[in-house]
């Protein structure tokens, strides 16, 4: 037995139909696509809303020509494969709906493992902009305490894309936290994290890492670099820059590998620019940005706080290339104050 719902909307489709072929009134076309989502709602296949219509009608004319009669039969088997087809796109439409939420749910778990204030340190100023090219970020950046007179800066960047790199990433933050906390070297913290990806990353993954220990006593800056992008060095007193230089393998490739660390002593008003590959290959219509274009963006906003001038040359980046990210874009800045 039919329902009331059902029922209610052959009559309606009837009148339809028996209305338009009477008065040829596009009016009456409008009322269809509510009609649609009615039979919709109420479960109504293709299948039926032929045959129905068939059935219509045969009765408004008793007399309907078998070539018409009999082409609902190629119709109704039309539509019964656009049914089929239909069911399975709101099918996978809904799985589609549900990862999408999965993964909204693991964006928001990431981004709280993730988080790392900005640090309030005497005789250092932090500005640190990170945005990811989709939902989950391969980049992660931190800061720790290390003693009372010593901060650590960790920028990573895992070579892969998707939910594999993220939580690849999440996994060595873990591990980082874990490391961190009682001033290792840079080449102590970046040998033991680099047994921890070796062993737990897939073969065809592996992370570049920036690790750095500021000394606020001394003002020296000791780091070291696992393949990570070569940073930049601002001198105040030239207004001139300089790579960050250091070498190394990525993280995961050699189980024991070595890593050697540099020294930077700090005057006053210098500035320190860690980056990940999503602000040295910015790319443009001509190509990627050339490093001497980089550095003239770093300069034009030499003059900001930290904070202002990273955020300040994101947009300039980002504008450069029709604020379209191609990676993940992390830029930290340490000044001398």
């Amino acid at each position: 037995m039919e329902s009331r719902e059902i029922n209610e909307f052959k009559e309606k489709y009837r009148d339809i139909i028996l209305g338009y072929l009477e008065s040829q009134d596009e009016e009456i076309l409008y009322s269809c696509e509510k009609l649609t989502r009615e039979g919709m709602e109420n479960g109504v296949s293709p299948e039926e809303i032929v045959n129905l219509h068939r059935a219509i009608l045969e009765e408004y004319d008793a007399n309907l020509p078998t070539h018409v009669s009999s082409s609902f039969d190629v119709l109704l088997e039309m539509m019964m494969g656009y049914g089929m087809a239909h069911m399975e796109h709101l099918s996978l439409r809904t799985e589609q709906q549900a990862l999408r939420r999965e993964i909204a749910q693991a964006e928001d778990m990431q981004k709280t493992m993730m988080k790392s204030d900005i640090p309030n340190v005497a005789g250092l100023e932090v500005g640190a902009v990170s945005v990811p090219m989709r939902q989950m970020s391969g980049d992660f950046y931190s800061f720790t305490n290390e003693g009372e007179n010593k901060i650590s800066v960790t920028l990573a960047d895992v070579i892969g894309k998707g939910i594999p790199a993220a939580f690849s990433m999440s996994m060595l933050k873990y591990a980082s936290d874990n490391y961190g906390g009682d001033a290792k070297t840079p080449s102590e913290m970046l040998q033991n994290l680099n047994e921890v990806a070796e062993t737990n990353i897939d073969d065809n993954m592996f992370i570049t890492m920036f690790y750095g220990l500021y000394d606020t006593t001394n003002h020296l800056f000791e780091f070291a670099s696992a393949g990570h992008e070569v940073g930049l060095y601002f001198d105040a007193q030239t207004q001139s820059f300089t790579d960050l230089y250091a070498r190394g393998l990525p993280l995961g490739i050699d189980r024991n590998a070595t890593y050697r660390a540099f020294e930077k002593q700090v005057a006053k008003d210098d500035m320190i620019f860690i980056m990940s590959d999503g602000v040295t290959e910015t790319r443009t219509a001509d190509g990627f940005i050339e490093r001497e274009d980089l550095i003239t963006v770093f300069k034009d906003s030499i003059g900001l706080a930290p904070q202002k001038l990273v955020k300040e040359v994101y947009d300039r980046l980002c504008k450069l290339q029709d604020y379209e990210l191609r990676d993940d874009f992390t830029l930290i800045c340490l000044k001398r104050v």
